[in-house]
This record gives C-alpha cells, sequence and structure tokens, in this order.
C-alpha cells in the first residue's frame, strides 16, 4: 500500500514568499507596470523608470528568472513583455491594497459624494456592450507612446496635459468614456473633470489599460507598431 506524504504546511507559503520577494522592490513594481503596458527594449524601460540600464537590466533578470516578464529578439534588441498569467491582476490587487492605505485615496473616497466623476466608473462588462454603439467615444488619455504600445479598439489619443487645447476637436453629442492605467490612475479622473467642466457627458473606465488586456479581451496598435511587431 503506498502512502503519500502530505508536505509540511509551511512549504505551501514557499512560494508565495518568494514571490513577496521579487516584488518587494520599488524599482521592480516600477518596471513592471509599465511592462504591463506594452512591450519595452532594456533601453526604453531605463528611461521610463529614471534607472540606469546596467540597473534596469539587472531587476529584469530577476523579473524574468521568477517568471513575470518573457522576452524576444528584435535584432540587437532584447524586448521584454509580460508573461502569461494573471501578473495585472496581481499588479491591480497590489494597487488596490496601497489606495486602501493610502490618504490621498482615502481623501477621494470620502470626496465622492460631491465629485462623483473622481470614482464613479463605466464597467469593462458594460462598456463591451456599448463597444458597436456610436453614441460612445473612447478616450485614452495616456502618453502617445503607451497608447502606440496597445489601446482599447477604436480609442483616441488626447494625452491628459494635452486634453483642454483639444476640447473642441470632441464631438459634443457622445458618450466620452476615459481610460489610462488603472482603477486609481489620476488622469481619466482630471480628464473626466475637465470634461464635465466644459459640458461633456463624460465617464472614466472602471478599470484601466492593464486589466482591460489581462482579461484577453482584444488590443490594437499603432500602424507602425505593428508592423514592428509583425517583423
Amino acid at each position: 500500500m503506498n502512502t503519500t506524504i502530505a508536505p509540511h504546511p509551511s512549504q505551501r507559503f514557499d512560494a508565495l514568499a518568494e514571490i513577496a520577494r521579487t516584488l518587494g522592490h520599488v524599482h521592480r513594481l516600477a518596471l513592471l507596470e509599465h511592462v504591463a503596458q506594452g512591450e519595452h527594449s532594456v533601453e526604453q524601460l531605463s528611461e521610463l523608470s529614471g534607472l540606469s540600464i546596467a540597473n534596469a537590466s539587472q531587476h529584469l533578470q530577476l523579473l524574468r528568472r521568477a517568471g513575470f516578464v518573457q522576452t524576444r529578439r528584435d535584432g540587437k534588441r532584447v524586448l521584454y513583455r509580460m508573461a502569461s498569467g494573471p501578473i495585472a491582476n496581481l499588479l491591480a490587487s497590489l494597487r488596490d491594497y496601497a489606495a486602501h492605505q493610502h490618504a490621498e485615496i482615502q481623501e477621494l473616497v470620502s470626496d465622492s459624494i460631491n465629485r462623483p466623476e473622481r470614482l464613479e466608473g463605466v464597467p469593462i462588462k458594460e462598456l463591451l456592450g456599448r463597444m458597436a454603439d456610436d453614441s460612445i467615444l473612447l478616450l485614452d488619455v495616456r502618453p502617445e507612446d503607451e497608447f502606440a504600445l496597445g489601446h482599447l479598439p477604436g480609442a483616441i489619443n488626447i494625452p491628459a496635459e494635452e486634453l483642454e487645447r483639444h476640447l473642441g476637436e470632441l464631438p459634443s453629442a457622445k458618450e466620452i468614456v476615459a481610460y489610462c492605467r488603472g482603477p486609481y490612475c489620476v488622469l481619466s479622473t482630471h480628464a473626466v473633470a475637465a470634461l464635465r467642466a466644459s459640458g461633456f457627458n463624460a465617464r472614466r473606465l472602471e478599470a484601466g489599460f492593464p486589466e482591460w488586456k489581462a482579461a484577453g479581451l482584444r488590443v490594437e496598435m499603432s500602424a507602425k507598431r505593428a508592423n514592428d511587431s509583425a517583423n
């Protein structure tokens, strides 16, 4: 008769502890957030995160060995992308917990009664039901380079800091749904506030681009970026 020996209870937490150790560094979390937006080279990630190339590369190698990122070669460049699995959801959960603890987010929550645009959001499920409806406009307020790496189908890009200069180009008859990097990204909340102040019917997407992508939903990218990825 074969006897199976159950693992010691503490062993079940070894993998969790290893994940926590890998993520327990501000630089690695910052790099993962940038990779979640789309594929980047180590040089681009170095610039985005403010790290030296050598330092960024070291942290990226740790993330790769832990299974958080994957790489591919593009000529002489090594490009980093998010690995498979619910990594974006894990990052979102970390952001949610940090937000729960953070005084600024607590202020947003308490202020939401008088300023509902700050937290009121359109659920992804509702948005999917209206994607074919010509009465809405999807507005991506992230920087142009992030938009080029990937965005929601049919979205237009006006970076948040440029929005007020382009308000006259937006259709007043459509509801505008703005989104950015995640549920607590202030770019979309500020955009919705500016749009509503100018008389537009506007709401923010409850989630952000990383959550949309993590759900396996269709993503578009700029024509140039799509050609680069295909080669």
